[in-house]
């Protein structure tokens, strides 16, 4: 464990057992409008909670459909939100928050109003387990290192096309199909599964004890809480171990890390493996690239274990349009195409890119990278390189810290320096997320294909990229130089 890790959930009540939410329940939850937490503050809420948040973040893509909802939210911090001076019965039983914030923010006036008055904070995952356990649905679990949210939506997809009427929280926008309503990252419904998004960074899946699992993938990430590749394969063994006696994992052993994760287990675990199917059988696959042609096939094996039709799970992975920022089409303006992608490990933009000059053949390829904290930054510099090197144009904006205390340890002109020694493209450090979009506004021709991604505000550049072109500022028709 790293130092960083140790601070991580400092404070915060351990996971346990889920129980039901009980009628009334008062629930407050900090950091509302980020994508897991506001699918706990709506699955709370539908589970006949009374419940509140708070983000000094101010809205966002996944606040919207809280705020439609009616339930109560506050654009800052305050221990008034805990103490409730003007009525005291209205005070939280429950305070959930990102695990994070123990580390970013350890003086939280809120954690500790609510230490004060021995109310227990703990992570918005159990919230959401308990959610879970107050349907009674069977819990599936999907985990990994990548892919676990656009498998998550397309299992969703699988469930709704069946009748299955799922539950669920994936921690990326489903549209409002799949929402049950408006665009959000939780689902409500009276089917016989509730599907989740498990991941495992600092322990973020130990609430959740599920019934069917999902691995799709094994490999290091995350170096502020795991040092090696062997303590992220650690976590996932002992989440495993932690499922119900008769619990399945589906395992895609076809991925090194999986495979040595199903060997661990064989020995002695006395839940059941079945090892996802490496034949795609002809199937038509809706989504491009290899690492949906991976995720489908975990799909496909899991909508087998839940007994769906198999004119169904062909239906599903031949139809399903994917979920919001991944390789998410903002718009095609003057030539120019704009994605938004969530990929922040080396691996999954490796596979993103791919899966770009797929779908878009021979058509010129911009990555443009935000990366997420430093520390990832810094400890896989090399890789990120090599990846972003195999595009025709790169530009890094500025990193986005999160949760990274120390922001000396790397830069965005090192990543690009990194990536121009490569013999690649001559990389760019093009500034903050606002100056990046503005760059590309006066850099893109007619044809290049703009690929976005990051996981802090990288979405900011997609979404006034094409903001920009739509103004008809700058597009350029003429090839590059």
């Amino acid at each position: 464990m790293t130092r960083l890790a140790a601070e991580i959930g400092k404070g915060l009540a351990p996971a346990r057992e889920a129980r039901p939410i009980r009628p009334l329940e008062r629930i407050h939850v900090l950091g509302a409008a980020g994508a897991g937490a506001s699918a706990a503050v709506l699955l709370a809420h539908r589970a006949g909670a009374l419940v509140s948040g708070c983000d000094p973040g101010g809205p966002s893509p996944y606040s919207a459909a809280l705020v439609e909802a009616g339930i109560d939210l506050d654009w800052r911090h305050s221990p008034e939100h805990v103490l409730r001076p003007d009525d005291p019965a209205a005070r939280p039983e429950r305070l959930a928050v990102t695990k994070a914030l123990t580390s970013i923010d350890p003086d939280n006036a809120e954690l500790h109003a609510a230490a004060e008055l021995g109310i227990a904070a703990e992570p918005w995952q159990q919230v959401v387990a308990d959610a879970a356990a107050t349907t009674g649905q069977a819990l599936l679990a999907v985990a990994g290192t990548h892919g676990k949210s656009t498998t998550t939506g397309w299992l969703i997809d699988l469930l709704v096309r069946a009748g299955r009427d799922p539950s669920a929280f994936v921690g990326a926008l489903l549209d409002a199909h799949l929402a049950g309503g408006m665009p959000s990252t939780a689902r409500w419904g009276s089917g016989d599964v509730f599907l989740v998004e498990a991941d495992e960074y600092a322990g973020n899946f130990d609430a959740y004890r599920p019934h069917i699992m999902v691995l799709l993938n094994a490999e290091w990430d995350h170096p502020d809480v795991f040092a090696d590749e062997e303590a992220v394969f650690a976590a996932f063994e002992r989440w495993i171990r932690n499922a119900p006696l008769e619990a399945v994992l589906i395992a895609n052993v076809a991925d090194p890390g999986v495979m040595r994760i199903a060997e661990r287990l064989s020995s002695d675990w006395p839940g059941e493996i079945v090892a996802v199917d490496s034949d795609a059988h002809g199937l038509k696959i809706g989504l491009a690239g290899p690492a949906n042609a991976s995720n489908a096939l975990a799909v496909v094996t899991a909508g087998r274990v839940l007994s769906v039709p198999e004119s169904v799970i062909r239906e599903s992975v031949a139809g399903f349009k994917g979920v919001g920022r991944r390789l998410e089409l903002k718009g095609e303006i003057g030539g120019v195409v704009v994605l938004d992608d969530y990929g922040h490990h080396p691996t999954a933009i490796a596979r993103t890119l791919q899966a770009v000059r797929e779908r878009y053949p021979g058509r010129p390829v911009w990555a443009i990278y935000e990366p997420l904290t430093y520390h990832r930054t810094a400890s896989m510099l090399d890789r990120f390189a090599e990846a972003l090197a195999t595009a025709d144009h790169v530009a890094i904006a500025d990193i986005w810290a999160g949760r990274d205390p120390d922001t000396t340890i790397t830069s965005a002109q090192a990543l690009a320096d990194a990536v121009s020694a490569r013999g690649g493209p001559a990389a760019v450090a093009s500034g903050s997320v606002e100056q990046t979009a503005d760059f590309l506004a006066r850099e893109v021709r007619a044809g290049d294909v703009v690929l976005v991604m990051g996981g802090g505000r990288s979405y900011v550049i997609a979404a006034r990229l094409v903001e920009l072109l739509g103004r008809g500022e700058a597009v350029r028709s003429q090839a590059h130089a």
